[in-house]
């Protein structure tokens, strides 16, 4: 795309469905990473995330052409994998456990940090993680949309297709929930 040297996510998409290549991987270079971390802190599974991420890109390409700016290209694509892990959901008629190797995986993360303020820590990210994954659905998407991808709260309503007032009620009884929780 030739013009500004950081084109906002709009431009790139009407640059793309026009037919630039190059818009569409800075587009995805710029949202795969928070999509992806969005879909693995709710499915807990890398390979079902995989399928999910893939899916959602496929749906973003099949609608590139008849894409319009009606709302920021990042609330779009965040409603496109809110819908379909409401799919998902919706056909599995159950939420998969986390998985059995999770702990191992995080305690292989790199901390420079003394080993008890690296514990101390772990446990402290695993009891929100636990705490978030306790939540109701509709109050743990809202939660992680707005904690995770910095969303705001029209964006959130935008996603999930709730009200702005049911967004803020949401997220206020999550954190109530989450506060109890992790300070008993």
């Amino acid at each position: 795309m030739n013009g500004a040297a950081d084109p906002g996510d709009d431009m790139l998409m009407l640059a793309w469905a026009g037919g630039d290549v190059a818009s569409f991987e800075l587009l995805y270079a710029r949202h795969r990473g928070p999509l992806y971390r969005f879909l693995m802190r709710q499915v807990h599974d890398p390979a079902l995330a995989d399928e999910l991420f893939q899916d959602i890109w496929q749906r973003v390409i099949g609608a590139r052409a008849d894409w319009t700016p009606e709302a920021l290209f990042r609330t779009w694509l965040f409603r496109i994998a809110h819908n379909r892990l409401s799919d998902h959901w919706r056909a599995a008629r159950h939420r998969p456990p986390a998985p059995d190797d999770g702990d191992e995986r995080a305690a292989r993360q790199p901390d420079p940090s003394t080993p008890e303020r690296a514990l101390s820590e772990f446990e402290q990210r695993r009891r929100l993680q636990r705490a978030i994954e306790q939540l109701p659905d509709e109050q743990r998407t809202v939660v992680l949309l707005r904690l995770e991808q910095e969303l705001s709260l029209d964006e959130i309503g935008a996603v999930t297709g709730a009200g702005r007032e049911t967004v803020k009620s949401r997220l206020r009884y999550a954190m109530d929930k989450l506060r109890a929780e992790l300070n008993p």
